[in-house]
């Protein structure tokens, strides 16, 4: 019979979690202003890219690294003639099918139903089932078999996972902790504990980093926090250092009487959730200054500036790309579709340079229609992300 005791405490107790339920706090506080932002057509359009992107940062934690390009070749299913770069591209793609269909799954979920062990082997088995069989292998050529715990022990780190045989019992334990929690501020704090000690327990023979990511991911989902519009994991992988270090302290032995009352640090496991809660209350203060609209409106303003200044050959002619069409370009991105005409009379232009205008929008692919005919809504191709949404996926922007 698995000792439990031995991953104790799982959650911090009351005279620490004070300052983990207000950090909380504020991280639902800041993502309640987003959900205003959620249904206009420039989020919308963002999303794609930020599944791509958290699939480029969770990977690159993994030490499979992509650059967007590869991922966005990927999406075209164009992967590259290098073997070991198309696994890559592949496992890109995966992770973001899986994302969203787990965001998307059987509804209703109340957020504490995550914390079941049939969840956390559900997040895996999605991960690796969408890949074909010669991916699913570690780096040693050991076989991946999706959703299955791991039959071996292992060590990760220099943290001695507990043995293999135990392992169902311990993600049961941890289930059973976190489920019975109740309040968002608390299953917030649960987000970050958690997150630390299904690592502890590395339940898979490969995936364990990711299925936990995710697992916190899709629970700051259900909680109605994210809006599709931001994760941790960008900040994960932004402070890569900082992450794993604050992971291993987490796995380290209770120091004193001060330090909690179980077998592991307490103060380790506050120090880790702090720094998670902290991370997430950045990137949520960072996509809302992205999503004003002012901030917008000058992002689209430099984007029109930089194609003006760089015309390309769009069929036989020239693109003609002028600041007046800021305006209607704005506001299909906050209010969504509009007729092609509608569309040039906004732009004040005469009618022929307004459509060139449009076309070359449309070819650039700011702009998309689904006929030849069709409204023009707003689109987000890899290489605006650098004018309308700076510094958001930094790599991008060289890439």
């Amino acid at each position: 019979m698995a000792d439990l005791s031995a991953f104790e405490p799982l959650y911090p107790e009351e005279r620490v979690l004070g300052p983990l339920l207000e950090l909380a706090g504020a991280v639902s506080h800041e993502a309640a202003g987003l959900g205003s932002d959620a249904g206009r057509p420039v989020a919308a359009a963002l999303r794609p890219w930020l599944r791509a992107m958290n699939s480029y940062y969770t990977n690159k934690l993994e030490g499979q690294h992509t650059r967007p390009s590869d991922i966005e070749r990927a999406l075209h299913r164009k992967f590259d003639a290098d073997k070991k770069l198309a696994r890559k591209q592949r496992l890109a793609v995966t992770h973001m099918a899986a994302e969203e269909q787990l965001e998307a799954g059987p509804r209703p979920v109340a957020p504490r139903d995550l914390f079941s062990s049939a969840y956390v082997r559900e997040i895996q088995r999605v991960l690796y089932e969408g890949l074909p069989s010669a991916d699913r292998v570690t780096d040693e050529g050991e076989p991946i078999p999706p959703g299955e715990y791991r039959q071996r022990d292992v060590t990760a780190g220099h943290h001695l996972a507990p043995p293999h045989a135990d392992v169902a019992e311990f993600v049961d334990g941890w289930a059973r902790v976190y489920s019975h929690l109740a309040g968002r501020e608390a299953l917030v704090v649960a987000a970050a504990c958690s997150h630390q000690r299904l690592t502890w327990i590395h339940p898979f023979i490969d995936g364990n980093g990711r299925t936990a990511r995710l697992h916190s991911h899709l629970l700051l989902h259900k909680l109605d926090l994210t809006h599709g519009l931001w994760s941790p994991m960008r900040g994960l992988a932004r402070t890569q250092d900082a992450y794993y270090a604050r992971l291993n302290n987490a796995d380290l032995p209770r120091r004193n009487d001060l330090d909690g009352r179980g077998a592991l640090s307490q103060e380790g496991l506050v120090a880790f959730a702090t720094y998670f809660l902290d991370l997430c209350l950045d990137q949520v203060r960072f996509m809302r200054d992205r999503l004003d609209l002012a901030a917008l409106k000058a992002h689209l303003q430099s984007l029109l500036t930089s194609l003006e200044e760089r015309p390309w050959q769009v069929g036989s002619e020239r693109s003609v790309i002028k600041s007046e069409a800021l305006e209607a370009l704005h506001y299909v991105a906050i209010a969504g579709p509009v007729e092609r005409s509608r569309f040039v009379a906004m732009t004040g232009l005469g009618g022929r340079t307004g459509r060139r205008v449009l076309a070359s929008l449309l070819d650039y692919g700011i702009l998309e229609a689904q006929s030849p005919r069709a409204p023009v809504g707003f689109a987000l191709p890899l290489n605006s992300l650098r004018f309308v949404f700076p510094n958001l996926w930094p790599e991008a922007e060289v890439d």
